[in-house]
C-alpha cells in the first residue's frame, strides 16, 4: 500500500503500555490532554533517537544488522512523512512514541515490536525533549545574536547623541543614547552566558536510563549518546529521569532573564516615545491604531513584549511548582512540564525577534533629546559639584553648595554655585556648566563611560557565542542527518 494511503498504524495495537484492558474514556481523555498535539513537534527527534537505539541493539546482538537497517529506513521515512504532513499524532495514539511504534508494526510486523527493547517511554520522551530543546536553543541563540548585532549598531550610530540619564525615573545626570543601548546589549550578552550554561546541562544523553533504574542488559549508552550528537552521557540513571522538567526549567530560567530585559527595554521605549518626551519615534508600521480615536499610534508590540514576559515567567514557575513536591523516579506529573516549556521557548524567541525589528526601525529624535537638557538644567548638578572639587572644594561641601543653590527646586535658572573662598565667580542665573550636554558626555572617558563604550568588548563576546553555537549546531545536525538519511 502506498505510504500516502497508510494510517499511522493499526489502532487495535493500542498503547505502548496496553495489557489487554480498556481504560475509562473520561480518564483517558484526562491523561492524554493535549500531549498528542505537543508531541507532533517531537516526531523527528523521537525517530532519530529510535534509530540510535536500534543501532545500539544491533551492536549488542539483540537485533541483527539487517533488522537495524530496516528499522532505521522506516523511522527515517516516518520523519520525512512528518515533515510533509503525511504522518501525524492523533488523540487515539496518546503520544508520538505510540504513533511511531504502531507505524513500525504496521510496516515491519514483529520487527517493529522489537524496537522498544531495553528502553522505557520515560527515557524515550526525555531524549526527544533534549534534542528538541537543543534545536530550539540554537534558534534562540540566533535570534538573540541578531538583536545583539542590531543593538550594537544602534549604540555605535548614536553614541554621541545626548540623553538625560534617570534614576527613580527622575532627572539624574547627562547620558547618551549610545550608553542606554549599550547597557541593554551587555545585559543581553550576560543572559546568553546563562543560556550557554543551560545548554551544557541539557547536552547530556538520558537514553538507556529506562524507567529510572536501567536494564539488566549490557546496553551501550555511550554509543547512543555519540550517535545522537550529545556532549556526554547523563550518568546516573535515576537522576536522568529525575531531571525531566529540571533541565527544562534551567533553560527557561535563562529565557526569563532575556524576557525581563526585553520587558524593561519595552517600557523604556513606551515612555521615551510618549509625546511628552519625544526622544524616540516607533514607526507606524510597528504600531496599531484605535478603533475610535483616529490619531492613535499604539506601541502594541512593546506592550505585548511586556505582557508575554509575565507568561514566560509563569511557564518557568509552573514547571518549578510541578517539580517541588515530587518523589524520585518517574511520575506522570512530568507530562505537565512539556506545555509550559514549549510555550516559554516559543514566546521568548518571538519577543526577541520583535525587539530586533523594533530597533532596526526605531527613529532617534536628536533635537528633542538635546532640548530636554535645556528644560532640565539640574541634570548638570553633579558635573558642577565635581568642577568645584577640581578647584579644591571637598566633595561633600561642593555637594551641599550645589544643593543649596538649587534651593530644593528643579527649575531652570537657579543653579549658581560659588566657591566659599572666593575662587570662582558666581554664575549668571540660567547659565549651567557645561552648557552643552555633548561636552559633558565627552568628559566621561573612563571604561564603560559615554565617551568610551568599548563596543569591541561586545564584539568579542558575540564572536565567542557565534563560534560556540556553530560548533554545537554542527555536531547535532551532523548526527541527526546521519541517523535520518535512511541509510
Amino acid at each position: 500500500m502506498p505510504a500516502a494511503e497508510l494510517s499511522n498504524g493499526d489502532a487495535s495495537m493500542g498503547k505502548l503500555w496496553d495489557k489487554g484492558y480498556a481504560v475509562d474514556q473520561e480518564l483517558e481523555a484526562f491523561t492524554t490532554g493535549d500531549d498528542y498535539l505537543l508531541d507532533r513537534e517531537l516526531v523527528e527527534a523521537d525517530c532519530a533517537a529510535s534509530i540510535a537505539h536500534a543501532r545500539m541493539l544491533a551492536k549488542i546482538g539483540v537485533l541483527t544488522p539487517d533488522e537495524a537497517d530496516r528499522l532505521a529506513a522506516e523511522l527515517a521515512a516516518i520523519a520525512a512523512d512528518s515533515r510533509s504532513g503525511k504522518f501525524t499524532v492523533e488523540p487515539a495514539d496518546e503520544d508520538c512514541h505510540t504513533a511511531i511504534e504502531n507505524r513500525l508494526v504496521t510496516r515491519l510486523g514483529d520487527l517493529g515490536k522489537k524496537v522498544h527493547t531495553c528502553r522505557s517511554r520515560n527515557d524515550q520522551v526525555i531524549v526527544a525533549l533534549r534534542l528538541y530543546a537543543k534545536a530550539k536553543m540554537h534558534e534562540l541563540f540566533d535570534a538573540a545574536l541578531g538583536l545583539a548585532a542590531t543593538l550594537r549598531a544602534f549604540a555605535e550610530k548614536h553614541k554621541g547623541v545626548p540623553m538625560i540619564g534617570r534614576t527613580h525615573t527622575q532627572v539624574a545626570m547627562p547620558s547618551s543614547v549610545g550608553l542606554w543601548a549599550g547597557a541593554w546589549l551587555e545585559s543581553l550578552l550576560d543572559d546568553l552566558r546563562l543560556l550557554e550554561a543551560a545548554y551544557e546541562v541539557a547536552d547530556q544523553c538520558p537514553l538507556g536510563s529506562a524507567a529510572s533504574y536501567g536494564v539488566p542488559m549490557p546496553i551501550d549508552r555511550q554509543l547512543t549518546s555519540d550517535l545522537l550528537g550529545f556532549a556526554s552521557v547523563q550518568n546516573n540513571v535515576l537522576y536522568a529521569n529525575n531531571s525531566r522538567g529540571k533541565i527544562e526549567s534551567v533553560i527557561l530560567g535563562a529565557c526569563v532573564q532575556i524576557a525581563i530585559d526585553l520587558s524593561r527595554v519595552a517600557q523604556d521605549l513606551i515612555n521615551f516615545s510618549l509625546p511628552e518626551f519625544g526622544y524616540f519615534l516607533i514607526p507606524k508600521e510597528l504600531c496599531t491604531g484605535s478603533s475610535i480615536m483616529p490619531q492613535k499610534r499604539n506601541p502594541c508590540g512593546m506592550e505585548l513584549v511586556r505582557a508575554k514576559t509575565s507568561t514566560i515567567l509563569a511557564c518557568y514557575n509552573q514547571i518549578l511548582n510541578i517539580l517541588k513536591g515530587l518523589p524520585s523516579g518517574y511520575n506522570r506529573d512530568f507530562q505537565e512540564t512539556k506545555r509550559p516549556f514549549f510555550q516559554g521557548m516559543a514566546l521568548t524567541i518571538a519577543c526577541v525577534r520583535v525587539m530586533d525589528v523594533t530597533f532596526q526601525k526605531l527613529e532617534v529624535c536628536e533635537d528633542r533629546l538635546v532640548a530636554a537638557f535645556k528644560a532640565a538644567p539640574e541634570v548638570f548638578a553633579t558635573d558642577e559639584a565635581l568642577r568645584l572639587v577640581v578647584e579644591g572644594v571637598p566633595f561633600r561641601d561642593a555637594y551641599r553648595q550645589v544643593a543649596a543653590s538649587l534651593g530644593g527646586k528643579m527649575t531652570p535658572g537657579v543653579f549658581c554655585a560659588k566657591h566659599p573662598k572666593g575662587r570662582g565667580r558666581q554664575k549668571t542665573p540660567g547659565v549651567i556648566f557645561p552648557p552643552d550636554p555633548r561636552a559633558s558626555i565627552a568628559q566621561r572617558t573612563h571604561i564603560g563611560g559615554q565617551a568610551n563604550l568599548r563596543l569591541d568588548y561586545a564584539d568579542a563576546r558575540m564572536e565567542h557565542i557565534k563560534v560556540y553555537v556553530a560548533h554545537r549546531r554542527d555536531r547535532l545536525r551532523r548526527a541527526l542527518d546521519a541517523l535520518l538519511s535512511g541509510a
